[in-house]
């Protein structure tokens, strides 16, 4: 061998030598220190996660009936990836020929399933690629049609297998949970190829148009199957409602068979906590159903009745219009505005109470005391400025005032009590300021505390300020429970499966206003109001005793610059029996617009539909009458 051959020679065994160098520490990489690394990307390609929906936790009455929950809603797919594929296909083809068999009936399942593997050998040797998908795919619509109550051509079409696109097809949504399991069994034991199941929860409502503001909606966001509270109480418990979802791994191999050898794993879903709300259901259903009568029937810009327990705050029935479905969502546009919590309004004569019950807690009138009304007409000097009312009194008793609904006597009331004293109590009663119900947005009224006499005379008789209508319900609560300030209460507690309560919500006492007394003396002037000569008699309930309010207040018109005669507020708020009131509502009505014979006011428009809507309530609780119905009102319409 000459020497150029040796060179040559030697440079070649280096280059061998130093290439399978660098292939023994490549392979020493793979195998020995990024192994771990290289296994779970070559299982990636093979892997598949499914996750495992927590079920979102039911929203029940305080009796315990169900208002919301979820359900598994099931959704059938076809994965055209595996519906094309010769390999698996095969496998379903071999199946559905070997099951018309004699012998199939006496195989195991071990047998069964050796001999689909050989017979779909043999086909996918012997047989096109197209010969096997369509012979599969009329087997796999032969089974599966029927059951979804389906033809078999409609499923074809639907499939459309003839499609370029590889993208996974819906099916069928929201299959009921027996149906899918069903359907499941049967394309597993039948092996058919290249459909699968998807979950989702829905939220179902039983009464999906009662309550609707307070239970507030949830949704999915785009690609996620999770849902999420937006408003009301699937918002203010989200936390506690939305469980936390779980997942399953698994190995499949390219035919989308799984990989028994390598084992899964699963990580169970935690199912949401119930929540159970102070709201009766039956209440809730009398009061949906008379706001919608008083709908119809007034045609209201808004409208809400509220009922609630003045002991403990419980917030027994709620409901404003207009509103929506919570299934449909329809309406929800314009509906969605929670009057009752949300609305701001000038109250009118319902706000008279104030000047009363602090006049008589700060023992500076007395309920017998009498105060001249100056017969219709007030001029204070200074600052000068006017109180007047429609139909002028002279001397009336600090109960007469309520009575007759007396806008001069309850401004020399609230005067003697004195400008500051007087809106402290208008701050301890709760207004201009939030419940704190902590269920959807709350406004918190408006109050302006500048020392601007004409507002404070405008104040004593419910004008120049702002309130909600929780929160005249609040302060009525406050007169019916002895004169003390409770915080409202739409969640009493929060249970996980086992009924065990995870959190409660209970009774809050938030102050004491007034004294007992004064509470005692303002229920009699209440129950003045809806006896003969009163602005409510059409709120009277037979059977029962009750005392309440009317206020009638017109709406300022921004665009006249002053209040306009034709559009008003009207409301009612009264509690029932008056001596130990279990009940406290509250109707407002703003600016009906149907055409009447009569002029709208609280006393001819929201007092009879207290009265009906108590009538009922007392009906549905079993409370003992406190009184025989009088003659008198059984006429009355």
């Amino acid at each position: 061998m000459n020497k150029q051959m040796y060179t040559r020679c030697s440079i070649l065994c280096a280059g061998l030598v130093f290439l399978l160098s660098v292939l023994s520490v490549r392979l020493y990489f793979l195998q020995i220190v990024d192994r771990d690394k290289y296994v779970k990307k070559a299982g990636s390609s093979y892997g598949r996660t499914y996750p495992l929906l927590a079920k979102r936790g039911t929203i029940v009455d305080r009796n315990g009936e169900v208002i919301a929950k979820s359900v598994i809603s099931k959704t059938l797919i076809v994965d055209k990836y595996h519906i094309k594929e010769k390999r698996t296909v095969a496998k379903g083809v071999a199946c559905k020929q070997l099951s018309q068999t004699a012998e199939w009936h006496e195989w195991d399942e071990k047998q069964r399933i050796n001999n689909i593997m050989l017979r779909s050998r043999k086909l996918i040797n012997s047989k096109t690629k197209e010969w096997l998908i369509s012979e599969h795919l009329d087997y796999a619509c032969s089974m599966i049609a029927p059951a979804l109550r389906m033809s078999q051509a409609d499923l074809k079409k639907l499939i459309n297998v003839e499609s370029k696109s590889m993208a996974d097809k819906v099916i069928v949504k929201d299959i009921k949970p027996d149906i899918a399991s069903k359907l499941k069994d049967l394309i597993r034991k039948k092996r058919i190829k290249g459909f699968r199941f998807t979950e989702s929860m829905k939220r179902f409502h039983n009464s999906p148009e009662l309550l609707t503001h307070t239970i507030g909606i949830s949704y999915q966001g785009k690609g996620d199957e999770k849902r999420v509270g937006k408003s009301g109480v699937e918002k203010a418990c989200e936390e506690h409602l939305a469980g936390k979802d779980g997942f399953k791994k698994e190995m499949r191999d390219l035919s989308g068979e799984v990989m028994p050898a390598h084992g899964g794993s699963v990580h169970a879903p935690i199912n949401g906590n119930n929540v159970q709300l102070t709201i009766d259901m039956g209440i809730q259903a009398i009061v949906d159903e008379q706001l919608d009568a008083a709908v119809d029937e007034y045609d209201p810009v808004r409208a809400t009745i509220i009922v609630m327990d003045p002991h403990t705050g419980d917030v027994l029935g709620m409901a404003s219009r207009p509103h929506f479905n919570l299934m449909t969502r329809k309406g929800i546009e314009t509906g969605e505005y929670n009057f009752a919590i949300q609305g701001e309004y000038e109250p009118g004569s319902t706000f008279k109470l104030v000047a009363i019950a602090s006049a008589i807690n700060e023992g500076i009138r007395k309920l017998n005391d009498k105060v001249w009304c100056h017969n219709g007409y007030y001029l204070n000097k200074i600052p000068e400025f006017t109180v007047e009312d429609e139909h002028g009194k002279g001397y009336l008793k600090v109960w007469e005032i309520a009575k007759k609904s007396n806008n001069i006597g309850t401004y020399m009331l609230a005067k003697q009590v004195g400008y500051r004293t007087f809106m402290n109590y208008v701050e301890d009663f709760g207004f201009g300021q939030k419940t704190q119900i902590g269920v959807g947005y709350e406004s918190d009224g408006h109050v302006r505390d500048k020392g601007i006499m004409i507002d404070f005379s405008r104040y004593s008789f419910g004008y120049a300020l702002q309130v909600t209508p929780l929160q005249i319900a609040n302060f009525y609560c406050s007169i019916a429970n002895g004169g003390k300030l409770m915080k409202p209460r739409v969640i009493k507690r929060v249970e996980n499966y086992l009924g065990e309560t995870v959190v409660e919500y209970k009774p809050e006492e938030i102050r004491r206003v007034i004294s007992e007394r004064t509470a005692r003396d303002c229920r009699q002037a209440l129950k003045s109001v809806v006896e003969e000569g009163g602005t409510a008699t059409k709120a009277d309930v037979k059977g029962y005793s009750e005392g309440g309010k009317t206020g009638t207040a017109e709406i300022w018109d921004n665009k006249i610059k002053k209040y306009s005669e034709t559009r008003k507020t009207v409301s009612f708020v009264g509690m029932l029996p008056i001596e130990k009131p279990k009940f406290v509502c509250v109707v407002v009505l703003q600016e009906p617009r149907a055409k009447k014979d009569y002029n709208f006011g609280g006393g001819t428009v929201a007092a009879p539909i207290w009265r009906e809507t108590m009538q009922q309530v007392a009906a549905y609780r079993n409370l003992t009458p406190t009184e025989e119905a009088r003659a008198s009102l059984s006429k009355t319409p």
